[in-house]
């Protein structure tokens, strides 16, 4: 996998590869677009709270493929609310590994259910 930000574009502007090239033959792994349902069915309150649940899922689900943040070639947010960005991104840079993956963040009107804020959706790759 090879991460590429060059240098005669604009920097990102958060935590992000411009672009992440995967090579032939690699297993590629689209995980769904995961909301913050936990196990027993609950979702917490508050975008972090749903961010950490969410990163926490996805990780399990990365894991039952035989792969890692490190296989991440690129995650997608659906966010509600603009200033819910800084404690998504707070969430998001813990959990995301160097260098991070290609990411697209999307503020939209709403989700399936009032309850929801957030929205992840994640593609990995392993060599």
């Amino acid at each position: 996998m090879r991460h590429l930000t060059p240098e005669t574009v604009g920097r990102p502007l958060a935590r992000y590869s411009h672009a992440v090239e995967v090579e032939a033959g690699s297993r590629l792994l689209f995980l769904s677009g995961q909301l913050a349902v936990a196990k027993d069915g609950s979702v917490p309150e508050g975008v972090a709270a749903q961010a950490e649940l969410i990163f926490r899922n996805c990780l399990e689900i990365l894991a039952a493929a035989g792969m890692t943040a490190r296989d991440l070639v690129r995650v997608s947010t659906f966010l509600t609310r603009a200033e819910d960005l800084k404690p998504y991104m707070a969430v998001r840079d813990r959990y995301v590994a160097d260098p991070p993956p290609a990411s697209t963040l999307l503020l939209i009107q709403g989700f399936s259910r009032p309850e929801f804020k957030i929205e992840v959706e994640m593609v990995a790759a392993k060599g």
